[in-house]
């Protein structure tokens, strides 16, 4: 399982780059390997502000569909229009390609509710 050291996680499967008060927000390798061939990824709140662990979209797998959560309050600034073409990137790239949205952090203190890789990773190993 791949889960690099410099990024922060939620119990929910997201993971959270932080750059200043810019967040970049995709789901790991554990969440795109569990939900398997991602065929589509949904944002419909581009341009709104979301509290923390409210849902800003979904992401849809050959046999489900999944809510993804915003780990911290912000304004989703940006989205991947690659994924529109190529939702695989979650599957082959899901720490660099396949990243999901940007967001204007509204309290970056929030960061303190997040999960390291080394937390992460007791999570999904029990």
């Amino acid at each position: 399982m791949n889960l690099p050291e410099n990024l922060k996680y939620t119990k929910d499967h997201e993971w959270i780059q932080i750059d200043g008060d810019v967040l970049t927000i995709g789901i790991t390798d554990f969440a795109q390997s569990e939900l398997g061939d991602i065929v589509y990824v949904d944002v419909d709140t581009l341009d709104d502000t979301v509290e923390a662990n409210e849902v800003f979209g979904s992401v849809e797998a050959v046999k489900t569909v999944s809510d993804l959560f915003m780990p911290m309050t912000g304004e989703v600034i940006e989205f991947n229009e690659g994924l529109e073409d190529a939702p695989e990137l979650v599957n082959s790239d899901p720490y660099g390609e396949g990243w999901m949205i940007k967001v204007k952090a509204s309290d970056v203190t929030q960061i303190d509710d997040l999960l390291d890789a080394s937390a992460y990773k007791e999570l999904v190993q029990g």
